[in-house]
């Protein structure tokens, strides 16, 4: 048995995400018994156990930590074939122009890099229609998995660029943004220690994986969120500096003399043969 079903990749990914079949069940909108059924169909024809059973839920296996790794990155290919097929012959969006890119972007960095980029392929002959996506932090590279960009502007050290292939476009510091009222706005630098623990002003706290990391900082959803709660005095967050092109007459920006150096890649998938994604590619290395 060499070969899975996508409904039995989602089946088990359900299960192995919430090791509760009565709740994996609920998120799939079926009843329990014919999902239970359908793994353990699966398992046989596998010819291994994926689950440990017990009274109080169920566990992975090592088989079951291997498909379920594997699995997500098979659905995901097979949804981002149907995504980028659907955008090449203009399905998505009816209308629309076929010869189309989606760039997945940090909201708010590279502004100057990004509008570079934009103006400098908009010229090259046979350029595609570039659609510019705005993420959260480190969403991008899961939208190039999933197929809902075709390229992306990654940041690191914060994005993962592994299973991608990438050019890297620039090196930049990262800066302190500080309501402008703040006693340590005054400063003309800063050390990641200073900003860690400041009374009354905890750092912000961006999702990633789905999840929060802890800490007393407000949980940032959006940069008009984050913007907005910086200038009324309830956080500070960190940033590459080229984030100084979105900031407030409420913000101050201070750099950070120990933060490490931020580099922005173009990263794309390994497999893509988009000659107008190659375009782009090239346009972007000669900025």
């Amino acid at each position: 048995m060499d070969t899975l079903e996508t409904r039995e990749l989602r089946y088990f990914l359900a299960v192995a995400e919430e090791l509760h079949f009565g709740r994996a069940a609920q998120r799939l909108g079926m009843a329990q018994p014919p999902l239970s059924r359908a793994i353990q169909q699966l398992e046989r024809r596998l010819g291994v156990a994926l689950l440990q059973r017990n009274r109080r839920g169920v566990a992975l296996t090592n088989a079951g930590e291997m498909l379920l790794h594997e699995g997500r990155a098979a659905l995901d290919a097979t949804t981002a074939a149907a995504r980028r097929t659907r955008r090449a012959g203009g399905a998505d969006r009816p209308g629309s122009s076929r010869n189309r890119l989606v760039l997945a972007v940090k909201a708010g960095s590279s502004h100057e890099l990004l509008h570079k980029l934009l103006d400098a392929y908009a010229v090259e002959p046979d350029a595609a229609e570039i659609e510019v996506l705005p993420s959260g932090t480190c969403e991008q590279g899961e939208m190039l998995r999933d197929g809902r960009a075709d390229v992306a502007l990654m940041h690191a050290p914060f994005n993962s660029l592994t299973g991608f292939d990438s050019e890297e476009l620039m090196t930049e510091g990262q800066i302190a943004i500080l309501p402008a009222g703040h006693p340590l706005a005054t400063h003309r630098t800063l050390s990641l220690a200073d900003i860690d623990n400041i009374p009354d002003l905890p750092l912000a706290r961006w999702a990633h994986d789905g999840a929060y990391p802890p800490g007393p900082g407000p949980e940032i959803r959006d940069q008009t969120q984050l913007a907005q709660l910086i200038a009324l005095g309830r956080t500070v967050a960190v940033f590459p500096d080229s984030a100084r092109s979105w900031l407030w007459a409420e913000h101050t920006a201070v750099p950070l003399t120990d933060a490490p150096p931020v580099v922005t890649h173009i990263a794309w998938p390994a497999h893509s043969r988009s000659l107008a994604l190659a375009g782009l590619i090239r346009t972007a290395t000669r900025l």
